[in-house]
């Protein structure tokens, strides 16, 4: 398997490939990994998400899985990195981590069997698939500020090329604590039927981003807390959350809620509330 990441290296975004310890540029040039400024390993025209992969995430629910995937988009400015600040703004309280795989596209890819979605697939890497549950009741549907949010969609540190998905512990901690730990072959759903099931209606580009989905124990955290996603191959992805020092604006748009739709799902454990939202506000 080889590895390849993104750095900012004298001022100027340089692809890297690793080499143990270190990281080792086209030109020659070796950065110690613990001494680089990591950027997101790929710039994909789109980001993709399940919303429901895992067997364990379902049960949890105490739901059954669709007869198909569904999916939700962010957008490309949600980027992150690894050891990226994840900010939650001011005024908001329910800010979420979901351990995950990112599909990393290598060629168009459009109209394809799972049986060769692979062969469009240059490689994977870790991901973190935040959301920000203080818009869940406006946002239902398109989650577009809940997952779209600047910040929340951290990729790295790497992305590693002939991975094979199957069978791969993913894990995540929060400040040291195991919060998730699953295996992919609970996912309903593998990478290739992900990658087969979109590029039927939608060109997929080199560098594009799937996300594959989360296991279960999706819960809230903090600023100051720090918060690792490690997959067996793919490496470990680190951020910390910050609390944002700008307001979210209330002269303008659906302000966040506290709904017990959003308690129950940034906080679990009270499911049967899942699906009951705040009033809509009226309009003046």
């Amino acid at each position: 398997m080889t590895e390849f990441r993104r750095i900012l290296l004298d001022g100027a975004q340089v692809d890297v490939v690793r080499s143990g310890d270190d990281l080792v540029a086209g030109d020659g040039r070796v950065v110690a990994i613990s001494d680089a400024h990591h950027l997101p390993p790929v710039v994909p025209s789109k980001i993709i998400a399940v919303h429901l992969n895992y067997r364990s995430r379902v049960d949890e629910f105490g739901i059954s899985l669709p007869a198909a995937p569904t999916y939700f988009h962010k957008p490309t400015s949600s980027l992150n990195s690894h050891n990226g600040a994840v900010v939650r703004p001011e005024g908001c309280k329910w800010l979420n981590y979901e351990g995950e795989i990112a599909i990393v596209i290598g060629r168009t890819c459009r109209n394809v069997s799972p049986a060769d979605a692979g062969r469009y697939i240059r490689g994977y890497t870790v991901a973190n698939d935040y959301g920000l549950h203080d818009f869940r009741d406006t946002d239902a549907g398109s989650m577009l500020r809940v997952k779209g949010s600047d910040t929340l969609c951290p990729l790295g540190p790497g992305l590693v090329e002939d991975w094979d998905f199957r069978n791969k512990r993913i894990r995540l901690t929060v400040n040291g604590q195991i919060k998730q730990d699953a295996n992919t072959d609970e996912m309903e759903w593998n990478m290739h039927y992900l990658v087969a099931d979109i590029a039927r209606t939608i060109t997929l580009f080199p560098g594009d981003v799937l996300l594959s989905g989360t296991p279960a124990n999706s819960r809230t955290v903090y600023p100051g807390d720090t918060v690792e996603v490690e997959v067996e191959g793919l490496g470990t992805l680190r951020n910390h959350i910050v609390a944002g020092p700008t307001p979210v604006r209330d002269d303008v748009g659906a302000q966040p809620t506290e709904s017990d739709e959003v308690l129950s799902t940034a906080q679990g454990g009270d499911w049967p509330h899942r699906g009951t939202r705040a009033p809509k506000p009226s309009r003046t």
